[in-house]
């Protein structure tokens, strides 16, 4: 018997747009409101459709939080893993993965980054471990970036696990205080980060002694 493949039929761009859209409205929605204060009904009406009309594109709540997590992921990798993948330098490497992940939480296509931030204990099940599985990638690719830094000679001899999520808690938290009319240019923010995070923050020189301390002082 022959067996014929079948080929699914293909998605219109006009469709993924629309698909796009509605998770990048849910995105702004959620991150402004909170996902559990945030209604189908204010999703639908924000994306301009009755809520059956929604519920063709997604099949429930929890299943379009899941697509905006997924859709955050595909943005990120797009941004800032994929293009910092190929640097050889790991202090280069780490120094631009910073960069770059400081520009993606603090610039417009950010929302989607941010849901996976701050609702990052809302989802279960498969949904959970699935994103949770893709965060574990990047954490991975922090803390190899760290122990091949350390190997070289690069930095000093620190503990490659708490660097990488010394890393990631200082970039993952600018969303919460971060604004884009306030003090500091994203390019700035990263430019601080660095010298913290690359340069630390006692300088190698020796401490004033206790007697010229007393003489400042008589």
């Amino acid at each position: 018997m022959n067996l014929v493949k079948t080929e699914e039929p293909a998605v219109s761009e006009a469709a993924v747009s629309r698909h796009r859209g509605i998770l990048e409205t849910a995105a702004q929605l959620i991150c402004s409101d909170g996902y559990e204060r945030t209604s189908m009904n204010a999703i639908a009406e924000a994306c301009q459709l009755t809520k059956a009309g929604l519920y063709h594109h997604i099949r429930s709540k929890e299943h379009l939080l899941s697509e905006i997590m997924h859709y955050g992921m595909d943005i990120f990798e797009e941004q800032v893993l994929s293009q910092v993948s190929g640097i050889t330098d790991p202090v280069e490497r780490l120094e631009t993965t910073l960069d770059k992940h400081v520009q993606l939480v603090t610039g417009g296509r950010n929302k989607e980054v941010t849901v996976i931030l701050h609702e990052h204990d809302t989802l279960t099940g498969d949904a959970r471990a699935q994103i949770n599985a893709r965060k574990k990638n990047y954490v991975r690719f922090l803390e190899a970036s760290f122990a091949e830094a350390i190997a070289q000679g690069r930095i000093r001899q620190v503990e490659p696990k708490v660097a990488a999520f010394t890393f990631l808690g200082m970039v993952n938290w600018i969303y919460k205080w971060h604004r884009a009319d306030g003090e500091f240019s994203p390019q700035r923010i990263a430019q601080e980060m660095r010298r913290i995070l690359f340069g630390g923050l006692v300088d190698e020189v020796s401490p004033p002694s206790v007697e010229s301390g007393e003489r400042k002082q008589g």
